[in-house]
């Protein structure tokens, strides 16, 4: 069960390569989806509260960034 996710690559007038930021938070979020899953399944070398605690991480980064999103598009400062 190997599916991809595949992120747009923009660049911009300088040639910057650029990729929008729900795409890097539902990366993330999939990450860590996918070795929840893992877990689940019964893959034995995945350590389950090692799992759990990187996707809470992965989750809260991804939280993050939707944030300073938010407060950019909005015009306010993130907390």
């Amino acid at each position: 069960m190997n599916r991809e996710v595949t992120l747009p690559l923009i660049v911009d007038h300088r040639g910057t390569f650029q990729v929008a930021a729900a795409d890097v938070s539902k990366l993330l979020r999939t990450v860590g989806g996918r070795w929840l899953r893992l877990v689940e399944a019964g893959q034995d070398e995945l350590d389950e509260d090692t799992v759990a605690t990187l996707t809470i991480e992965l989750a809260k980064l991804a939280d993050r960034i939707d944030v300073a999103c938010i407060a950019h598009s909005s015009g306010t400062a993130p907390d």
